[in-house]
């Protein structure tokens, strides 16, 4: 091998390394880690079996019907332990409240540093899961529901913006981060099959253009 050749090599090589580097330093601080959805193959396959259904009435609905958020462990509950799983280097005091840490939100790319800005979204709302068939549960399934850490039902973002998404099915409502919202349909899927909650035809549609993309 020539110097010159071999000295190219090793340039070359530096540059690799400053790019892994910056990736590194840019990458971002926190990511929510919700448990793995089904796979797109998986949620495409589902999503070909469902017969869309009209949504149910909201009548009767109550956020008080799905008690949230329950003890996990001594004095933390199913909101201090999505903080803890979902940020970096989480502190907690006493009484489980994240007094620090780091929280990137997976909707809209943003990175926290105070668990006051940060909402725990229901991948599936509250409400949403009531119009497509809790409203026939009862009150300890809609609880189980509502603090469900197996299944992707539970994540950390930007208050505000979870606020935006409200009850609203993914045919009315996406994440604004285009790069997530393969893994967010994947989650709706994966919800909405395990708990056996209908979809109408708009949310049907839109989570398979989605799908098809991924």
């Amino acid at each position: 091998m020539s110097s010159v050749y071999a000295r190219r090599i090793g340039v070359l090589a530096s540059v690799a390394a400053l790019a892994s580097l910056t990736s590194l330093v840019n990458a971002p601080t926190a990511a929510a880690a919700p448990p793995t959805p089904i796979s797109a193959s998986a949620a495409r396959s589902y999503l070909a079996t469902v017969t869309p259904k009209a949504e149910g009435s909201s009548s009767g609905y109550s956020r008080d019907l799905f008690p949230h958020w329950s003890t996990v462990s001594g004095s933390c509950n199913t909101r201090e332990t999505v903080l803890k799983r979902d940020g970096v280097n989480v502190v907690q005091d006493s009484a489980c409240a994240a007094v620090s840490g780091s929280w990137y939100s997976e909707y809209d790319g943003a990175t926290w540093t105070a668990a006051s800005d940060i909402d725990i979204d229901h991948m599936v709302a509250l409400a949403e899961a009531w119009r497509s068939g809790a409203s026939s549960w009862t009150t300890s399934k809609r609880q189980q529901f509502a603090n469900d850490l197996s299944r992707p039902q539970l994540i950390a973002v930007t208050d505000n913006v979870n606020q935006a998404k409200g009850d609203l099915d993914p045919g009315k409502w996406l994440p604004p981060r285009t790069a997530y919202r393969c893994t967010y349909a994947r989650m709706w899927v994966h919800v909405k099959q395990h708990w056996g909650l209908s979809m109408d035809s708009g949310e049907k549609t839109a989570l398979v253009n989605i799908l098809n993309g991924c």
